[in-house]
């Protein structure tokens, strides 16, 4: 099966520095821009801001 194009496989990374990545979709027609998530990460303790890597 092929994947579609208007949701592709995002990698977010922790805005912490941490090294701590999380994978997800997101529909390009309604999130043009990079997507920025409040999400928890487990090195840190706490919740922190992930951003989309390209």
């Amino acid at each position: 099966m092929a994947r579609s194009t208007v949701r592709p496989v995002v990698r977010l990374t922790s805005a912490a520095g941490t090294g701590v990545t999380y994978v997800t979709r997101k529909n390009r027609l309604n999130d043009p821009d990079r997507l920025v998530l409040r999400k928890y990460d487990p090195v840190a303790g706490r919740h922190v801001l992930f951003r989309e890597a390209r």
